[in-house]
């Protein structure tokens, strides 16, 4: 998953950041309710550590601009108040859980997963057959006529994306920040790369490239 992290505290926010890279999932990772807001902009986010102290506001308050307009994020606030009404209000206002600090790094996980698999999972179709190519999301694969295809990581990363919604167009920087974390940099012509090798691997017309806009699954009739 896309995950983003948003907590004031370094050396926490730190080993977060870590240990759930530890678990595949592509993280970014903010300290300010501004950078937040610019991020969660720009990316579209599966999932979200969200703490309430923050420095310039109350992550409350960014949890509830969020689900005025959508409730494809997955959120979990992070946060020292542990009131019960603390709790309630943070659940009322749209967090999917609450966990409260200090907490250990392998709850914290295991919680993403336990709300992954009630919020995200069900948002995604498991499965996605197009013409010989079979993605599945669910144990991240993908096969051509039945025998499993090797793709490295960044190659699934891309067929991901591309598959959460068959026949959207992904712009070349939104496929870049499904690859990369927002803090490292990208080759000027690492997407096409990633894309010509995928159609050695899938065939020339599982992805299509729509000139100007970016790329997308082809039909099913298409192939």
């Amino acid at each position: 998953m896309r995950i983003l992290i948003v907590e004031d505290e370094h050396d926490l926010g730190a080993a977060v950041q870590e240990r759930v890279k530890q678990d595949g999932h592509a993280v970014d990772w903010f300290m300010t309710l501004e950078d937040a807001r610019a991020a969660v902009a720009t990316v579209d986010y599966d999932f979200m550590l969200l703490d309430l102290g923050l420095p310039d506001g109350n992550g409350r308050d960014l949890l509830r601009e969020i689900r005025r307009t959508s409730f494809d994020t997955a959120i979990l606030i992070t946060t020292a108040e542990d009131q019960i009404s603390d709790r309630i209000a943070g659940l009322s206002d749209g967090a999917d859980d609450y966990i409260v600090k200090p907490y250990d790094l392998n709850e914290l996980v295991a919680r993403i997963a336990a709300v992954a698999r009630r919020y995200v999972a069900p948002r995604r179709q498991a499965c996605y057959q197009i013409g010989e190519i079979m993605i599945d999301r669910e144990n991240g694969s993908v096969t051509r006529n039945g025998m499993a295809l090797d793709l490295t990581a960044r190659e699934w990363a891309i067929m991901e994306l591309l598959s959460r919604r068959p026949g959207r167009i992904y712009s070349r920087q939104q496929i870049d920040t499904a690859l990369y974390a927002l803090d490292q940099d990208v080759g000027s012509n690492t997407v096409e790369v990633f894309i010509s090798r995928l159609r050695k691997k899938v065939g020339n017309t599982v992805i299509k490239t729509v000139r100007g806009r970016g790329y997308c699954l082809a039909d099913r009739a298409d192939t």
